[in-house]
This record gives structure tokens, sequence and C-alpha cells, in this order.
């Protein structure tokens, strides 16, 4: 059948859309897919983490969107380039949403200037792992994770970014989201990975546009873009892997997708445990949550290492 389902464990099945015209309904609690007139193919609800769609010839009714939030999945429309353009996500995931909410939105400064600090340097503890795991120059980001204070006054995030890139895809290579190259594989990983990040926010009862240090306000994913920030190397590595057997311009096929959406659903090594996805963020999350609410003072992040994989 034309359309790819990837999952690892039965909760976190992640459907895409977007080769062939498919028609979705909910049937007794199941996702019904069907493709050009044969017979549906049928998924639990309660097991599928998200539907990512860029095919503009998939219908569906209300229906599905409301059994999917109801169950906790998300919902990612895409553009014909794979970038996100909408998310719906569900957001009666958590008994004690609204007063959660309210306490995210009056978090005073320093306690999210730490909560950016934390995110930081893990962001670059996980760049920095995955150049060595590599075999690349570790271009100094040992030292710089020595460096970062709270809220990064210094932006060594944004100085650790362009020793990363120079030594993991070569002095060439820029980040440009618009660029026809391996940013296209980047953009797709990232989009997955944002709405995942948001899944597991909106589960522990936060509002994912409230974010810690990304502000912008035409952005409605400021917290999911935060917490995501120490997991991007996990697409960056399965990246690193297509271009080196294919180049950075072959093509975005339905396998090259596969590819990367599958290192995420994989399971990952953390503090000597070995997880999925969904679970790392969901730990990081609910400390998030407890770092917003005062509950905690230090945020806890739950982040792979590539020092552990098997």
């Amino acid at each position: 059948m034309p359309l790819a389902m990837f999952a690892v464990a039965m909760t976190d099945r992640i459907i895409e859309l977007t080769e062939t015209p498919v028609r979705l309904r909910v049937d007794l609690g199941r996702l019904a897919i069907e493709v050009n007139g044969q017979a549906p193919v049928f998924v639990p609800m309660r097991e599928i983490a998200a539907i990512v769609v860029s095919n503009p010839a998939v219908s569906l009714s209300q229906s599905v969107l409301a059994e999917l939030a109801k169950e906790g999945g998300i919902f990612v429309a895409m553009s014909e380039q794979f970038l996100p353009i909408a998310m719906l996500l569900p957001l009666d995931s958590h008994s004690t949403q609204t007063a959660r909410m309210a306490k995210q939105a009056e978090a005073p400064e320093p306690t999210k200037k730490r909560a950016w600090q934390s995110i930081v340097r893990a962001k670059v503890r996980a760049q920095w792992e995955l150049l060595e795991y590599t075999g690349r120059p570790q271009v100094g980001l040992e030292e710089l994770l020595k460096s970062v204070q709270s809220g990064d006054p210094s932006n060594v995030e944004a100085q650790a970014a362009a020793r990363y890139w120079k030594a993991l895809f070569g002095d060439a290579f820029r980040r440009n989201r618009d660029a026809p190259d391996q940013n296209r594989l980047l953009n797709y990983g990232y989009a997955v990975l944002r709405s995942v990040t948001a899944r597991a926010i909106c589960g522990v009862g936060l509002h994912p546009s409230l974010g810690v240090q990304h502000h912008n306000q035409y952005n409605p994913f400021c917290l999911a873009d935060d917490l995501m920030e120490p997991y991007r190397p996990l697409v960056d590595r399965a990246v690193l892997n297509v271009v080196a057997r294919e180049g950075g311009d072959g093509e975005m096929s339905r396998e090259v997708r596969a590819e990367i959406v599958s290192a995420l659903l994989g399971r990952h090594a953390a503090r000597g445990e070995e997880r999925t996805l969904f679970d790392l963020l969901s730990r990081s999350a609910v400390s998030c949550a407890r770092v917003l609410t005062g509950e905690e003072r230090d945020l806890e992040l739950w982040v792979p290492s590539c020092r552990e994989q098997t």
C-alpha cells in the first residue's frame, strides 16, 4: 500500500500520507485508511502518536481529528516542501492544565533563564558527543559547554552551532531552511521532532506557545522549540548517514523520510536505560512543568547519548 506507517512501540505510530489520494475515517475507535478503493487498513486511534500529511488529495472528517486529539495524538499538515504549516494538538490531556498554564505564564525570568541554561548545556553536549561519535573534530565544544551561564547571555548556543555545522557537514555548509541540500532533510526531521515535543508538552498540561527562550509572537510552538533543542542531534545523525550515502542534493524519497523518522522512533540510551523518544520527551516535559510551576528549581532533561549507543 503506497503510504508510510512508522512504528516501534504500539503507542508510537507515526502515519505519513504523502504520495497518493487517501480517505481517512473513524471506525469503532480505529482509524480507517482507504487508498484507491482498496480494503481499508485499520489502526487503533490510541496507538497513533501523529498523522503527518503533505498530500492535498487526503480527505478526512472532523471526527478523525476529534478522536485523534481525544486519544492524545497530533495531526501535522506539511507543505509540498515537507515544511510544517499547521498542527492540531490535544489541549485537554491533563487534569490540572488550566492551573499549570496560569503558572507557566507567570513563571519568573530567573526561572526561565535557568531552564534555558540547562537546555543549551544539554544541546551543546549532544552536539559534542555526536561529533566525537562520528570521528569529527571536536572544535572546542567541550570548552564552550563550560561557559554556558543562566540565560546564555553570551549566546554560546549560536557559537557552538557555527562550529558544529562546519565540523559535521564541511566548511561550505550553512544551516539555511530554504537551501536545496541536506537542509531539506533536516527541516523534515525537525518538523516531526517538533510535533512530538509539542505533544509531550500538552500531555503535562503546559501550553506549547509559552516558551522559556523563544518568544516570537507569530510562533505558536515556542516552548516546543525550546525543549526540542537537545534532541536535534538525533535528526542530524540520521541526515548525516543519508548524506554520506546519497549526497546532500539526493531525492527526498519515501525511503529517505522513513529512515529519518525511524531514527527518531527507535529506542535510545539515556542514563543507562533504553527508552523511546516519546518517553524521554515526556520525562523532560514533566520536569519542565514542575520547574515552570515552581515545584522544582532545576530542569532535568532526558537526552540520548551517542556514547551509550549499542
